[in-house]
């Protein structure tokens, strides 16, 4: 049996934690090279590399995000046991970690996320953020990663065995700053043509949706900026920099904080949302209340 060096996963974990050796050598009061030299040996060990360098920087690799989120559960587990011994009270955390694809809006993330915060049971979430759900695929191979929220299923290609759970769909809607929006409002969706848009990024499956539409109402926007974070858009429509596209679930959000006008609605483009992961049936808790409220309430 192999047996890994814990003193040397130490090191590596509280490396990766403070983002530099420098900041680790003080928290561990050890000498910089003291603790390279045994991060190399660990590395040796697993036969992977775990940080790559970027600049004066250290990145970890993909090899490394997985031995660190090993690395968090064992000495998490083992505060846990010391608690335990002494006799401290420490009720035990279902942590949940969540790759989430950025070309969905932050406001709905939150919104599909809440009922793991409802449960009676503490809970932890870890959010990982990646431009596809497709980079997570391999962290949700070895169990890195407990879910991926995507805005498609996962593709034919995959290399993983995966399930893609759907918790809904909406519509969508346009918006804008209120003289704006009065504007394009008459005639909606031909009063689009020329107006200044705020879109989602070009790879996205809502933008492709979006372009298709357009496409089809023969209407040529003025794009003037391609943003993946509807919060950012939400802030120049705001400023009456452009028309934002949106999904039906985020419009009181839109209205209440940034004081956003509906211009129309797009039933026809429709956007939905999935939950991927490795289990046919989800067991983890957490994850199958963010299943089941998402399908019942949030896009009912």
């Amino acid at each position: 049996m192999e047996w890994l060096n814990y003193h040397h996963l130490l090191y590596f974990w509280t490396v990766a934690k403070h983002g530099s050796i420098t900041l680790a050598s003080k928290q561990l009061r050890l000498a910089h090279p003291t603790i390279s030299g045994q991060i190399h040996r660990l590395e040796e060990a697993l036969g992977e590399k775990l940080f790559t360098r970027s600049g004066r920087n250290l990145v970890l690799t993909d090899s490394g995000r997985i031995a660190f989120r090993y690395a968090d559960e064992i000495f998490g587990l083992g505060q846990e046991f010391q608690d335990t011994l002494k006799g401290r009270s420490t009720g035990q955390i279902l942590r949940v970690v969540v790759g989430v694809s950025d070309v969905i809006a932050k406001s709905i993330v939150h919104q599909i996320l809440e009922p793991a915060f409802q449960l009676r049971e503490k809970v932890r979430i870890v959010c990982r953020e990646a431009r596809s759900a497709e980079t997570f695929m391999g962290e949700l191979a070895v169990h890195a990663i407990d879910v991926v929220l995507a805005d498609a299923p996962a593709g034919p290609g995959t290399p993983v065995r995966t399930f893609s759970h759907p918790l809904g769909e909406c519509g969508t809607s346009f918006f804008a700053a209120p003289q704006l929006a009065r504007t394009c409002r008459k005639g909606f969706p031909g009063s689009l043509d020329r107006v200044p848009v705020l879109l989602p990024g070009g790879d996205s499956t809502f933008r492709r949706a979006l372009d298709e539409w357009f496409q089809s109402h023969d209407i040529r926007p003025d794009i003037i900026a391609e943003l993946d974070d509807l919060a950012l858009a939400s802030v120049l429509g705001e400023q009456g920099l452009g028309v934002l596209a949106a999904p039906d679930v985020t419009a009181k959000e839109l209205r209440r904080r940034y004081a956003l006008q509906l211009v129309g609605r797009a039933e026809d483009i429709r956007q939905q949302f999935y939950a991927i992961s490795v289990e046919r049936k989800i067991k983890n808790p957490a994850v199958a209340a963010i299943c089941e409220v998402a399908r019942k309430k949030l896009f009912a």
